[in-house]
């Protein structure tokens, strides 16, 4: 299933690309037709499935539960959304999505709402100790971005309040805005598979809480807290040391080089200086598998944060 949704995003990007190299056809007669075509085969596509969707909705009870199906398709929510007739309003479709990442913000003592959408905007709000956590903005783009414009690729774009944007290093909170892919100039396609992880190493029978398993060539280790696994970059946020050797005090990692400890639970907040964090790293268990993602934001994200 997750790689038919990947190959409809491909397809739709590659689309796209498409339409936009026809407007650069040379030839203004070419250019002229081939854009007239294009648009003659949408608008006749598009109202086929527009008939489709009255049809269905006239059969009342049988007809809505078809429509629930429907929409559930990823390749016909895909073709629905791009004749702008999706069943599911812009805002339905984003509380769905937020309800799919929220388990895992709360798994480390964090929140996130939708305030409202407006303009084609959706406008979000990370709390608890998500809020103002330098190391939020890797976790939003990981984990709530991707979420979000699988679910409304058609969203014009997303603020969210309560992200430190690490190279301003002021402490201060502020609003982020993240842009649809589909706006970003020269962006490369970011398929699942390169930035989600399956673990191959970590051992779910061994007793120790703690292991440390080297991931695209990057130390991370890894928590188990009554049941939950927590994910973090093996590296000490006050004195750079590995925490491998730590100790595990209930929910709290003391680093076994400065002695600092870190809440394992809250977003590896220090405990000792509230202004330090360890830098978290975005994990799922699906199907009884642990992934986690890594990508080149990552490590920019962690370059930065070393700074402060």
């Amino acid at each position: 299933m997750q790689q038919d949704v990947q190959e409809h995003l491909r397809r739709a990007e590659r689309i796209e690309t498409l339409i936009q190299e026809v407007s650069t056809f040379p030839d203004p007669h070419v250019r002229a037709t081939t854009g007239e075509l294009i648009q003659a085969l949408l608008d006749m596509y598009g109202e086929g499935l527009a008939r489709i969707l009255e049809l269905t909705y006239q059969s009342q009870v049988a007809g809505n539960t078809l429509i629930e199906t429907f929409v559930q398709d990823d390749l016909l929510s895909s073709l629905f959304m791009l004749h702008g007739l999706h069943p599911v309003d812009l805002e339905e479709r984003i509380a769905q999505a937020l309800v799919e990442v929220r388990p895992y913000l709360q798994s480390h003592g964090g929140n996130v709402e939708l305030v409202r959408v407006e303009d084609g905007i959706a406008y979000l709000r990370l709390e608890g100790s998500c809020h103002g956590c330098p190391a939020s903005t890797i976790t939003l783009r990981l984990a709530i971005e991707e979420a979000i414009y699988k679910a409304a690729p058609d969203l014009d774009g997303l603020e969210v309040e309560g992200v430190v944007e690490p190279p301003h290093q002021t402490g201060r909170t502020m609003p982020v805005t993240f842009v649809p892919r589909r706006q970003k100039a020269n962006a490369q396609a970011e398929t699942d598979d390169e930035v989600w992880t399956v673990l191959e190493g970590l051992d779910k029978g061994q007793q120790s809480p703690l292991q440390t398993i080297v991931v695209r060539q990057q130390s991370l280790l890894f928590c188990s807290i009554a049941g939950n696994y927590y994910a973090y970059h093996n590296r000490c946020s006050s004195c750079g040391a590995s925490l491998s050797d730590g100790t595990l005090e209930g929910t709290s990692l003391i680093c076994p080089s400065c002695g600092r400890s870190y809440d394992m639970c809250r977003a590896g907040r220090c405990l000792d200086a509230p202004a330090l964090f360890l830098e978290p790293v975005p994990l799922l268990v699906e199907d009884g598998k642990v992934k986690v993602a890594l990508s080149t934001g990552d490590r920019q994200s962690q370059a930065a944060l070393s700074a402060l």
